[in-house]
């Protein structure tokens, strides 16, 4: 079992893994070892509470699919097994990311003095441009 938190547990046959070849340099035990781990789990057929499912799925994220599956590829070292260390931490960093509650932003308005000191800035920028022109 791979816990997300004290209620939230995800078993390990819901994760597919894939060993690979890594790309990259690495000479003549890259072209015959698969190192590299690729994670594959699928949001929409998981045990995962739906409140998580949701926030995965509206989740702006690379490493999630149009079809709702997480892929994560880690070959970060020549050991397949500490790629597959990494890439089940990255996993769980991931979900529980969707945990966070971020504040809302209130907008506010600029201070006096912090819209004159632009305009000014401005002032002077075009006075500076307005001194590069060829003389008539």
């Amino acid at each position: 079992m791979i816990e997300i938190s004290q209620r939230v547990q995800i078993p390990d046959s819901e994760i597919d893994w894939q060993f690979i070849r890594a790309s990259g340099a690495g000479g003549q035990h890259v072209n015959k070892v698969a190192s590299a781990a690729q994670l594959i789990f699928d949001i929409r057929q998981s045990s995962l509470p739906e409140f998580y499912q949701q926030r995965l799925l509206n989740k702006v994220d690379h490493r999630i699919t149009a079809a709702g599956k997480i892929i994560i590829k880690c070959q970060e070292t020549r050991s397949q097994h500490d790629n597959k260390a990494r890439a089940l931490e990255q996993f769980v960093e991931l979900v529980r990311s969707v945990t966070v509650q971020r504040k809302t932003r209130i907008a506010t308005k600029p201070t006096k003095a912090s819209q004159r000191r632009r305009v000014e800035s401005k002032k002077q920028r075009g006075e500076k441009k307005a001194l590069r022109k060829k003389p008539l």
